[in-house]
């Protein structure tokens, strides 16, 4: 499917794409005429990040909890696990699941055909478990910043250990973790770029492929360096509008954006 927004795909776009100067040296019509281009595979990236994010937030949680929970055998995987993790590049992790998981279906006769997965698959994999390493170490901080008065509380009131964790710690500790994990989200999206090793075409990927037709290098990458400055400006916006959302206001607080309110009218 060729994603493309529609004001890069008027007729207009293209007729200015003429009066900008070709240039020799350096062409700015080459880093605007590639955006059409470029941002059809913005789609391809986007699911990248989404899937590698999503997927990762719920491994973070697991590790998080059997870190904090200190629960046998487990605990010992996962400290040698994410230590992995963290002390390897994510280019290297993204080659061994590339051609680390095909062995493995190999090696255990699945039956799978290896030729039908999607490269992306392999990519969302390792950037998954990449994000949990870091990001679990962020909620588990998070976890235990919750107040212990309120878990104490909740649990006075007959709530079991997982009506606990899914109404209070959980919710006290996504405030916490909120901002850090949307720093996450942004290094997230720059890391997809290292996807093109695997074969996926995303963004950077079809920056090279028109680079090598025009030999304009530093312009298509000029280009794909404004596509991810976009991406992260607005994952940034959203980040700081959850963070609002997500405040939880204190009486006081409360009290003085009513009196504003009613001043105001």
């Amino acid at each position: 499917m060729i994603f493309t927004p529609a004001f890069l795909a008027a007729d207009w776009y293209s007729n200015l794409m003429k009066l900008i100067p070709e240039g020799k040296l350096f062409s700015w019509r080459a880093v605007f005429d590639g955006l059409p281009k470029i941002v059809e595979k913005l789609p391809t990236t986007l699911l990248l990040t989404a899937s590698g994010a999503a997927f990762g937030l719920i491994l973070a949680l697991v590790f998080a909890l059997v870190k904090i929970n200190r629960i046998p055998v487990l605990y010992q995987i996962q400290a040698v696990f994410v230590s992995f993790l963290r002390g390897t590049p994510v280019l290297v992790q993204l080659m061994l699941t590339y051609y680390g998981i095909p062995l493995m279906l190999k090696a255990y006769q699945t039956g799978i055909n290896i030729n039908a997965i999607p490269a992306s698959i392999f990519a969302v994999v390792a950037f998954a478990f990449n994000e949990a390493a870091y990001a679990s170490e962020t909620i588990r901080a998070a976890i235990l910043s919750v107040d212990p008065g309120e878990i104490e509380a909740a649990k006075s009131l007959g709530m079991t250990r997982s009506q606990v964790y899914l109404r209070v710690i959980i919710p006290n500790a996504a405030v916490v973790a909120t901002p850090t994990l949307i720093n996450s989200l942004i290094g997230l999206t720059k890391g997809t770029s290292l996807a093109f090793s695997a074969g996926v075409v995303e963004v950077f990927a079809q920056a090279q492929i028109l680079g090598g037709a025009d030999y304009r290098y530093f312009e298509r990458f000029v280009s794909v360096a404004l596509v991810y400055w976009f991406v992260n400006i607005i994952i940034e916006l959203i980040g700081r509008l959850l963070e609002h959302l997500m405040t939880i206001q204190t009486p006081r607080e409360m009290k003085q954006e009513l009196q504003a309110g009613e001043d105001r009218l």
